[in-house]
């Protein structure tokens, strides 16, 4: 098997993946309107990486498209209080120009689900994970049909902030 660096988790010490903190607000125990009814509910949570397992295409060889990722992670409020958790999985499209991957991940919080969608971009480029935008595709209970963004930033070894805009 290939060596295996922090580096090369662009994604899934994500989101995710994987993975965040420094929170400037946090829904996760509002008891208020439906966030997705709200116009410009921000969140902000940070993630723990709890688990990551990789599938990669040439087990001793390098980065390949179609190298896979599946990771969980939990997910605290600006207290520091556990809230829910990740879960979700990359794919690597392209592994020349700093490589990418396909991310599908979806956010466990109180009052339901946020699923996410998107290209993460330099994930083979040594240091920390890049920073990366992806899109909310929907949701369930008080999540359902939302839109809008998620941010991550890398702050810490598998540690990620997560901004949650919802339109």
């Amino acid at each position: 098997m290939r060596p295996f660096t922090p580096a090369r988790l662009g994604t899934a010490t994500a989101l995710a993946a994987l993975l965040a903190c420094a929170p400037v607000a946090s829904a996760a125990s509002d008891t208020g309107p439906s966030p997705a009814k709200d116009k410009d509910k921000v969140i902000t949570l940070t993630g723990r990486l709890a688990q990551q397992s990789r599938f990669p295409v040439h087990p001793l060889g390098p980065a390949a498209q179609g190298d896979r990722t599946v990771f969980r992670s939990v997910l605290f409020d600006k207290n520091g209080k556990e809230v829910g958790e990740t879960g979700g999985s990359c794919t690597t499209t392209r592994v020349e120009n700093g490589g990418a991957e396909e991310c599908t991940v979806t956010y466990k919080l109180p009052g339901g689900q946020l699923t996410t969608q998107g290209l993460l971009f330099n994930i083979l480029v040594p240091g920390p994970p890049p920073s990366f935008d992806v899109a909310i595709t929907g949701g369930t209970g008080k999540y359902d049909r939302a839109r809008g963004q998620v941010h991550a930033d890398t702050i810490g070894t598998g540690v990620r902030r997560f901004t949650i805009d919802l339109d």
